[in-house]
């Protein structure tokens, strides 16, 4: 018996910013970023809670790839707080990091009474969809890994979807966080674990990706653009919240604790590279490869050709389609500047960069979302598609 539920209320729509005047709580403890204070974005978070009467308190040491110190750090601020709410206001990391303060802060003997500490997260970019998911990433930065968080109790009581946070999101942010939209939605797709409404939740995503992602990058003027793809980074998280994510993540997160890539753009450059890995293709497919993929397409290749067909890519048959797909992932990231090849941003030598394949493969074989990946990576596959990303 399978099971799929929502675990978060979504409000969305113009003014759902509106939601948190009328917040039942003490008091409420605001996780974001020192940007978003900064530029004064923040007052869209506290003009309302005002508004209703409510007291808050701001903690805005928010850093990319939260690390496990920073947690320690804002469990004991919030409990010195006198808080009983969390109001997590960014990116994926001030999400992630409010997810992780609030299930420490729980776990904390309280004299033997389980506390539930209510979250509330309002993404400002399109991308993570960690509004709605059990999944948290935390860093350590000794070790250079990325450590996901999985926790039913680790999904937000109530994500606020309001478009008016991503229309001034940098064209380059919009970018790296719609292709993580994108990457979300595939991968969910394509999962082992994926199911009938995951799928769904999926398919739409990818759908809006295809209308809107370079619609909302060209123009941040394009409200309506922006909005659906806010819309659509919600949907992809409640659709790999279900059925998980796989190789492309996996090898992904090791990408951002070893040299610090934004993860949307980290999937970006990996993204054709395991479309064309997972389907078992490659660009130089010989004909007798090609003969047996066409007498029985395996169910991942079937899925990939659905995806292709959603964005409007098609072929003379099952192969050549995915190769369409694997090709409009590359067009897509390079039309929106974002690079191909790690050789074009990392300022080390290649030798130096292979030094950290070794650990990189370890970490990423070992990491959860690589256990649901359609196709079972070996470390020679994972190592290989390493070095071709440089």
């Amino acid at each position: 018996m399978d099971r799929f539920h929502i675990l978060t209320d979504i409000y969305f729509g113009d003014h759902s910013l509106d939601r948190l005047s009328r917040l039942d709580c003490q008091k409420a403890f605001i996780v974001t970023d020192p940007f978003m204070v900064q530029c004064n974005a923040i007052s869209n978070i506290t003009t309302p809670l005002q508004k209703g009467n409510i007291p808050f308190e701001l903690f805005t040491d928010v850093v990319p790839d939260p690390p496990v110190a920073k947690v320690v750090e804002g469990v004991s601020s919030f409990i010195s707080s006198g808080c009983d709410l969390i109001i997590g206001v960014g990116g994926g990391s001030a999400m992630d990091l409010s997810k992780s303060i609030r299930k420490m802060a729980e776990n904390i003997d309280r004299q033997n009474q389980k506390v539930h500490i209510r979250l509330i997260c309002i993404p400002t970019t399109s991308g993570t969809g960690s509004e709605v998911t059990s999944f948290a990433v935390i860093t350590d930065p000794e070790k250079q890994v990325k450590i996901p968080l999985n926790s039913e109790d680790m999904a937000p009581d109530e994500a606020i979807l309001d478009a008016v946070l991503v229309k001034s999101v940098p064209a380059n942010v919009t970018a790296d966080t719609g292709m993580d939209v994108l990457t979300h939605a595939i991968e969910a797709y394509v999962s082992t674990k994926h199911n009938d409404f995951s799928g769904a939740l999926a398919e739409k995503a990818v759908e809006i990706c295809g209308q809107y992602l370079f619609r909302s990058f060209a123009d941040n003027n394009d409200t309506h653009a922006r909005a659906k793809m806010h819309t659509a980074a919600t949907l992809a998280g409640l659709a790999f919240n279900s059925a998980s994510l796989g190789l492309n993540h996996g090898m992904a997160h090791q990408l951002g604790a070893h040299f610090h890539i934004p993860h949307g753009r980290a999937n970006a450059m990996l993204l054709p590279l395991v479309t064309e890995y997972n389907a078992g293709i490659s660009a130089f497919t010989r004909n007798s490869d090609l003969r047996n993929n066409l007498e029985a397409p395996s169910p991942v290749v079937e899925r990939y050709c659905n995806i292709a067909n959603m964005l409007g890519l098609s072929s003379f048959n099952e192969v050549m389609t995915v190769h369409s797909l694997c090709n409009y992932l590359k067009y897509m990231a390079e039309s929106m500047g974002i690079p191909q090849h790690l050789s074009e941003i990392l300022k080390i030598s290649k030798k130096e960069y292979e030094t950290h394949i070794e650990s990189m493969t370890d970490a990423a074989l070992k990491d959860a979302c690589t256990e649901t990946n359609p196709r079972r990576p070996s470390r020679a596959d994972v190592t290989e598609l390493y070095r071709k990303l440089w």
